[in-house]
């Protein structure tokens, strides 16, 4: 994903066709190799742990299987626009097609019954946590109950099936991510640090811009709260890196999975004015949203230097010459906001 990612930022060809290909050859041929086919048809990937360590050795994380599959298409089209050096790494033509129908076939368990992706295989059938029962002392979790007992429940550390619907927004329709994200957001306790950031993203997206705000805080602020009584250990780097993408992804709707540079910005409440920068295809954009819309400029370029952009689904060219300009999008009405486990919404600063 990262690989896929760099060159889609830079179109560094030269990497992609050295580093990246080997790369995207070898963790292809991974994946390949742990999952295995089923009777009906389906690529499965079993015995795995997902991003949620309140569940491991668990069947068909939807998270991870989306990886894959976004891993063995990433290599076959790379292996293909660069075949000498594939060939150089021992691919054929049958790999390439082995690839391509794995990725096809990968297995996403949903459950029909309650309208949600499941987060691995039956997760949704498990016993639920009781979380009425718990005390502002029994969390973090891991710390007063045995992972017998959190492994075969439905409770969630850290964003789990929210960081796969962040990481791959195409794969899920928006009303998916609206049931997924109500669902999971019932479920989850953020005992991870790790956590608020991409629950915010999603949030956001949604609409439920409260929400969205109160959890961006929580990653900004873990530290100087000392959040877990951790902070003498050192700074959670990756939080701070969280609240980046919650601002980032969240409020200026940032996303790249498509290939294409794409926002759908939203402010709440508490912002007025939100500035960031991003460095695409050599070119510095800067993306600045205030209530009055957005506006993206490239400040060190050539008047003829340009990058394409989309904002809330329209085609814009931004040229050093000119900043253009758009209004914010309309926020969709998400409804009540979906519930936290009991005393664990994160503190409200509206």
């Amino acid at each position: 994903d990262a690989v896929l990612r760099y060159v889609t930022a830079t179109g560094d060809q030269e990497f992609l066709a050295d580093t990246g290909l080997e790369l995207l050859v070898e963790t292809a041929r991974l994946w390949a190799g742990y999952g295995h086919w089923s009777d009906d048809g389906a690529f499965h990937v079993t015995g795995i742990t997902g991003p949620d360590e309140y569940a491991a050795l668990v069947d068909d994380n939807v998270f991870t299987n989306l990886m894959v599959r976004r891993n063995l298409r990433g290599a076959a089209d790379a292996a293909e626009g660069h075949p000498e050096r594939a060939a150089a790494l021992g691919v054929d033509p049958a790999e390439i097609s082995g690839w391509r129908a794995a990725a096809d076939a990968v297995h996403l368990p949903y459950d029909r019954k309650r309208g949600v992706h499941q987060q691995a295989a039956g997760f949704t059938e498990q016993p639920e946590w009781d979380f009425a029962a718990m005390t502002d002392d029994d969390y973090p979790l891991l710390l007063h109950y045995p992972y017998l007992e959190l492994y075969r429940r439905q409770v969630v550390k850290q964003a789990d099936l929210v960081l796969a619907m962040q990481r791959c927004p195409g794969e899920f329709t928006a009303e998916e991510k609206a049931r997924n994200f109500a669902y999971y957001q019932a479920r989850t306790v953020r005992d991870s640090s790790l956590s608020a950031g991409s629950q915010a993203v999603l949030a956001a997206e949604l609409g439920h811009l409260d929400l969205a705000y109160d959890l961006f805080a929580e990653a900004a602020l873990h530290d100087l709260a000392d959040l877990g009584d951790k902070t003498s250990d050192g700074l959670h780097l990756a939080a701070l890196a969280g609240a980046w993408t919650a601002a980032v992804e969240g409020f200026g709707g940032l996303r790249d999975d498509t290939g294409v540079l794409s926002f759908d910005p939203r402010l709440p409440a508490r912002i007025d004015r939100l500035a960031f920068h991003l460095r695409w295809h050599g070119q510095r954009l800067r993306v600045t949203l205030t209530r009055d819309g957005a506006r993206y400029e490239l400040p060190d370029a050539d008047p003829e230097t340009t990058v394409d952009l989309r904002h809330a689904g329209e085609p814009v060219t931004v040229t050093g010459a000119a900043a253009v300009s758009r209004p914010l999008p309309q926020v969709p009405d998400p409804g009540p906001e979906p519930p936290s486990p009991h005393g664990r919404r994160p503190a409200r600063r509206a």
